[in-house]
């Protein structure tokens, strides 16, 4: 498919199973000739429920859709990335791995941890030229947060404590990430950004 000007490729992929990624990144190799520019990771998903209530399967589907793939994900396109000699890793995180939200004691952690693989591989992978940066949105308009922004209540009390006083569009993060992919951001590696309208820094009025 031609999307301006660009080829674009797509392929589906159960990003909890380990054969299916390891699929997935096969095919990404022999496309792009062994080599890959940038790695966003943005799989993710989320039980909202107390914690007392999550059972060992819940735990294990959001541990393996949010962590364990971009994880292995990163490990798969690193020969790639090297081969490229300006690789760029993104991870797409949330506020919630820094502040607390409600009922979600399964999905921040994945989010936190998320957050520190990315200073990680800075780290370890800068010697191979490639960069690795976290991005962590706010309450952002998607079609999985429709259904909570259609809640009146939530949303004037998430509103409330947004400096910016609006909800994010999706838009409003996709140009963050696509910041840290280009030369511009040459300098910038092992970051985790906060995307989120001050909400991360809102103290007492």
């Amino acid at each position: 498919m031609v999307f301006q000007g660009f080829t674009v490729t797509g392929f589906v992929c159960d990003a909890t199973s380990r054969p299916q990624r390891q699929h997935l990144l096969q095919k990404v190799s022999s496309i792009f000739n062994g080599k890959l520019n940038i790695l966003i990771n943005n799989v993710g998903t989320n039980i909202v429920k107390p914690s007392l209530e999550y059972t060992a399967e819940e735990y294990s589907l959001v541990m393996a859709t949010n962590l364990e793939s971009c994880y292995h994900i990163s490990q798969l396109s690193h020969p790639l990335l090297k081969a490229s000699g300006f690789g760029s890793i993104v991870f797409i995180s949330s506020i919630a791995g820094s502040v607390h939200v409600n009922y979600t004691s399964i999905y921040r952690p994945t989010k936190a941890v998320m957050n520190q693989l990315a200073k990680n591989l800075a780290c370890e992978w800068a010697k191979d030229n490639i960069r690795s940066n976290s991005v962590a949105p706010g309450c952002t308009r998607t079609p999985l947060v429709e259904p909570l922004l259609s809640n009146e209540e939530f949303l004037g009390t998430m509103v409330s404590r947004i400096p910016l006083k609006r909800i994010a569009e999706a838009n409003e993060v996709s140009s963050m990430v696509a910041f840290l992919c280009l030369p511009a951001a040459s300098y910038i590696t092992g970051q985790t950004i906060l995307v989120d309208g001050g909400f991360s820094v809102n103290g007492f009025p």
